[in-house]
């Protein structure tokens, strides 16, 4: 068979029912992405004959005969096409993964499907942006802007990898093909606690192309979290790459190395495994119950009461809450409950690993190749020089990746085999088998004052861990800053995390705040009825101020500053702009009316250590490198470490060239996670940056005679009094005398600041059908010092979009055996471009941050105070209080049609 590609002719044949992605993706176009295989996603779209089809499900043999076009076909670097263009100049991205597909999709749009792309684009999935910029791209809206010398912080410049995403030439994980790679494979668990009896893998290995199978025989038997964070302790080892019991359904049983997928998976399905099934629990409260089956060892030292199935406990309280609701003359409780919640980034988890010269290399999609690397070492029982961790462009991550979930059979394998060896997740897998979101129930007791002033602030949380304690320590802690909101002298906390016979849970963006976020202010709001007040007046007369200490779970010191009052602008600013917008209800009868607010605080790094090195060095094309750990998953770190970079060495981001994310080419990197990419790394690069001016202006100073404090550095010359010096000339001075302009410098995650949100909401819901519709969406944060207007507009309206999924349509379904019911994007709903409505970003100006400039970092906070502000919003439309997470219309409906009291309807 013939093909013409991007107009160049293939004869190949491609395999029998293979699809048109993974054949074109053969032939080297990895612009073709793989987001799901089940035509739901669009990442994959190309055209065939100028018509845009998803060619995962798209048999390869109809190509033939007509012209197939792919990303890389539209347009190069030198000469894009115009849709490449609009989306560069937008920016229409953040991650890049699905870009190369909403471009071949939007590239074909007549103006009435321009008019109309919450239909246009029903085919085409972002988890990064919330659409805005996707939409401006497509309309030809210019975001992007052009920075002058040693002025790029606060100017909108655009991503240094832009080009490349908008072609498809940058690389993600999968982008390559390795000579000679073999493929794995895993066999999973049908049951959700079984001991193994016995594993055959003699069908297996009799398959043509199989090359090994690995069982917990197999593997090293150490211990180990897949948790990442700079102090593994915090972490408990639970966990074996392989292990001889399973403990939820999905978990890894066998590994199959083969020739081809097709034979990693056939193998798959003939290795036979004996189980003897036990006692599941399921449920986190009756876990802890006395006789409750018993997930883990006894004699396990991480955890806290192996018996009950607790990983850990926390109690902790402030003055007397018992007394604080004597003092009470209005007491509000209430349980709620939030679920599960998968990542869904586009990029699947995966690795490739090989040895080339004694030393094992693995290519990665992790948020941290620092710390893969230490529990890869840990694990292989290899010296640091003995191995090599990287990433290229990740796609996506909200906390999935900061895990070591497919390196270690990666690299198993690969060690085992010499020849290199990849493991991609299916998206399947994600769903089942990756770390979702804790589910959390948390009750929350208030009691207060007529004037509304907190007397107490009890909560007990229980958090899901699942069946590994990955995190699950971690976000339970971090849950107390719902209760560090809001001043009162008596606070209670007792919180526990609980393993269950279900999917270990993990880190997601909020990172165990958004779940107590949604309890305490749903709480709050439902507390400001009882007392007839206004929601945001009470919360006025409650949050804390500058001076107050931020007390959550202990009133001891801590690296915490708060010194300005970005909250209560927040609330203000909020307030004035729900105020000015008027809002219509949707064509029809039956709507209800309804607005609600939500506010959170959220620390801009983590409590836990966490460490970042940069290194800067003038080249001699006088080219500044700029070598940074952080990994870019469409967190826009790499464009704010080149904007700080270029600020302080008095130059444009053009000429800063980004080395990152490799820990042979980088310093230590604890991770791109909680923040910590621009608030620590960004600190990093800052003195880096800083030293290297320094040694250049102390070398022109002792050049030229002229005092150092009469130097200036500026694009490509440094001026001393009134001499100016080219750059060239003291680069040629210093490479004779043996001197580089270079420095290397480390930042760490204290002290720590705070950011603040506030999010409102007007909707409209339904009488009959119990929809939801938004119809304004407004959020104010205390953003301090901007690095990147556009990227900052960019994480709150993603933030913003991602929390109206956890609110309103994402249902992670479990059925009575333990296992997900529902793993595919089609039927587990993430909002598409016809669900997220424009939000309107309020800054507020606040200057209490040590990010590098004063900046904070705003991708994380976002989502907090989204869900409870709906949950509000849906309660003052229609009388409905709901506790408990997602917002459906079915449950909706059900409580309106029990005749609950209702609003004024319209």
């Amino acid at each position: 068979m013939t093909y013409v590609v991007n107009g160049r002719s293939f004869d190949e044949e491609p395999g029998p029912g293979q699809c048109l992605r993974t054949f074109l993706r053969s032939l080297g176009h990895y612009g073709v992405k793989k987001g799901c295989d089940a035509g739901d996603c669009g990442a994959c779209t190309v055209w065939l004959d100028g018509n845009p089809v998803h060619s995962c499900i798209t048999p390869a043999f109809r190509a033939e005969g007509v012209e197939v076009t792919t990303i890389e076909g539209l347009g190069s670097p030198g000469q894009l096409h115009p849709m490449q263009r609009q989306f560069r100049d937008a920016p229409g991205f953040q991650c890049g993964f699905c870009t190369a597909g909403m471009i071949m999709t939007s590239a074909t749009f007549t103006e009435a499907q321009k008019a109309d792309l919450p239909r246009a684009l029903k085919g085409n999935l972002c988890r990064c942006t919330g659409y805005r910029a996707i939409e401006d791209a497509v309309k030809g809206v210019v975001g992007v802007e052009t920075a002058a010398p040693g002025k790029a912080v606060g100017t909108s410049v655009g991503a240094p990898a832009g080009d490349d995403v908008v072609t498809g030439r940058a690389e993600f994980t999968m982008d390559t093909d390795v000579h000679g790679m073999l493929h794995l494979k895993v066999v999973h668990s049908p049951h959700a606690h079984a001991r193994i009896v016995s594993i055959d893998k003699s069908a297996a290995l009799a398959v043509p192309g199989v090359q090994r199978v690995y069982t917990w025989e197999d593997v090293p038997r150490r211990r180990f979290s897949t948790a990442i964070h700079t102090d593994h302790l915090v972490d408990p080892d639970d966990t074996y790459i392989l292990d001889d019991t399973v403990r939820f359904v999905g978990q890894r049983v066998a590994a199959v190395v083969a020739d081809t997928v097709g034979a990693a998976e056939e193998g798959c399905r003939r290795v036979e495994v004996e189980y003897e099934e036990l006692p599941a629990v399921f449920d986190p409260e009756a876990a802890m119950a006395e006789g409750a089956p018993q997930l883990h060892c006894t004699d396990d030292p991480f955890v806290r009461d192996a018996v009950h199935n607790i990983l850990l406990e926390l109690h902790s309280h402030i003055g007397d809450v018992d007394t604080g609701f004597v003092e009470a003359d209005v007491i509000h409780e209430g349980t709620y409950s939030s679920p599960r919640v998968q990542h869904a980034h586009l990029e699947t988890h995966g690795s490739i690993a090989w040895v080339e010269n004694g030393r094992l290399n693995v290519r990665t999609s992790s948020q941290s190749p620092s710390i893969a690397k230490i529990k890869l070492s840990h694990l292989f029982a290899l010296r640091p020089d003995q191995l090599r961790v990287f990433c290229e462009r990740v796609g996506g991550g909200f906390g999935g990746k900061q895990e070591v979930i497919s390196e270690d059979l990666a690299a198993l394998a690969a060690l085992d085999t010499g020849r290199p060896v990849c493991f991609e997740y299916t998206r399947e897998e994600e769903f089942t088998t990756a770390s979702p979101r804790h589910p959390m129930k948390l009750t929350v007791r208030l009691g207060a004052k007529a004037d509304g002033t907190l007397t107490a602030f009890q909560v007990r949380n229980v958090s899901n861990t699942g069946a590994y304690g990955n995190h699950g320590g971690e976000t339970l802690y971090a849950g107390g800053a719902a209760v560090m909101i809001y001043r009162c002298p008596n606070k209670k906390y007792d919180g526990f995390s609980v393993y269950t016979n279900t999917v270990p849970s993990g880190a997601l963006r909020g990172y165990g705040m958004t779940q107590p976020a949604f309890a305490v202010e749903s709480a709050m709001d439902e507390l400001a009825r009882s007392l007839h007040l206004d929601p945001l007046e009470l919360r006025r007369r409650n949050i804390v101020r500058p001076g107050d200490p931020l007390v959550a779970l202990h009133d001891g010191p801590d690296d915490v500053m708060f010194n300005e009052d970005g909250l209560g602008k927040c609330i203000d600013v909020v307030d004035h702009a729900m105020a000015r917008t008027v809002d219509e209800p949707p064509p029809g009868s039956g709507w209800l009316m309804g607005s609600g607010v939500a506010s959170s605080l959220h620390e801009t790094a983590p409590p836990t250590e966490h460490i970042s090195e940069a290194w800067v060095t003038l080249g001699d094309d006088l080219v500044y490198e700029l070598a940074v750990g952080t990994v870019e998953f469409g967190e826009g770190t790499s464009t704010a470490h080149v904007q700080i970079a270029a600020g302080q060495l008095g130059t444009t981001p053009s000429r800063i060239r980004l080395v990152q994310s490799d820990t042979d080419r980088t310093g230590f990197d604890t991770g791109a996670f909680a923040s910590a990419g621009l608030f620590v790394a960004g600190n990093a690069v800052l003195r880096a940056a800083n030293a290297v001016r320094d040694r250049i202006l102390e070398f022109a100073a002792a050049h030229t005679g002229v005092h150092v404090v009469m130097c200036s550095l500026g694009d490509g010359e440094v001026v001393c009094g009134d001499q100016h010096v080219p750059l060239t000339e003291l680069v040629a001075l210093a490479r004779a005398r043996g001197i580089r302009f270079t420095a290397a410098r480390k930042a760490y995650g204290s002290p720590r600041s705070v950011v603040s949100n506030t999010q409102g909401f007007k909707i409209a819901v339904h009488r009959v059908t119990g929809e939801i519709r938004v119809l304004y969406s407004v959020q104010a944060t205390d953003a301090a010092v901007v690095i990147n207007p556009a990227q900052v507009r960019g994480q709150v309206e993603g933030g913003v979009a991602q929390g109206i999924g956890f609110a309103l349509t994402e249902n992670y379904q479990v059925d009575a055996s333990g296992a997900m019911a529902n793993p595919n994007l089609r039927n587990y709903r993430i909002p598409t471009y016809a669900d997220v409505p424009r939000t309107e970003l309020l800054l507020v100006k606040s200057a209490d941050s040590f990010g590098p400039m004063g900046s904070k970092g705003m991708a994380e906070c976002c989502v907090n105070p989204v869900a409870p502000a709906l949950a509000n919003a849906l309660h003052d439309a229609t009388g409905v209080r709901c506790r408990a997470l997602p917002l459906t219309p079915e449950r909706i409906y059900s409580r309106l049609r029990d005749n609950r009291p209702l609003r004024t309807a319209h």
